[in-house]
């Protein structure tokens, strides 16, 4: 698992759409304050910086290594549609689908609970969290943990969150399934530059 010491410093410098706590009123408006507050003009970035943050901010959002992310580019960029490919193997791993299905806050508590088990793909307990989840997949939150209570808060998660249109969820069931190919739809200021990922790692 990515560890991240500080993520307010790389919000900061990345955007607040990378992590989920960061995407709040009260970080938005202290980022406002801070940028008033400086005076000096900010420095121009080379192409290679901009494509630099750019790359930062994708595998922060998704919480991967560099060496995870950097597989995944690599194999999308032998696709046909390279910036698809990229998107739609980010979204498919098993932890972000049930992040996306709101069974947990964040895309790090969904890790976890991928980890430890909770989650079946089409009826068979699944613990890895790179798992990629096609078409037609059933997930489940398996009944032991329904039973111990291990997702308190899963059904009010998953009622306030905006699930996309290629998975379908029913939040009393704790169940879902892919219905469709994942589309980006960029939200705010999660915005994800994949065109300049891949130049970066094309140099």
């Amino acid at each position: 698992m990515l560890q991240i010491k500080s993520k307010y410093k790389i919000a900061k410098r990345l955007g607040a759409g990378v992590f989920e706590k960061t995407q709040t009123q009260k970080f938005a408006l202290s980022e406002a304050r801070r940028r008033k507050q400086r005076s000096r003009r900010p420095r121009t970035l080379s192409d290679y910086g901009k494509q630099l943050i750019e790359k930062q901010k994708v595998r922060y959002t998704y919480g991967l290594s560099e060496k995870q992310f950097s597989k995944y580019v690599h194999e999308a960029m032998e696709k046909a549609e390279p910036a698809v490919a990229l998107h739609r193997a980010l979204e498919t791993r098993l932890d972000n689908v049930a992040y996306r299905m709101g069974l947990a806050p964040t895309r790090r508590a969904a890790r976890q609970l991928v980890s430890h088990g909770h989650l079946l793909v089409n009826g068979r307990r699944m613990t890895i969290p790179s798992h990629r989840v096609r078409i037609g997949d059933a997930i489940l939150v398996r009944e032991g943990s329904k039973e111990k209570g291990m997702l308190p808060n899963a059904e009010e998660t998953a009622e306030a969150t905006q699930v996309p249109q290629w998975l379908s969820f029913d939040a009393k069931a704790k169940s879902g399934s892919i219905t469709g190919e994942a589309v980006y739809e960029p939200v705010g200021e999660s915005v994800l530059d994949y065109a300049a990922v891949l130049e970066f790692y094309s140099r």
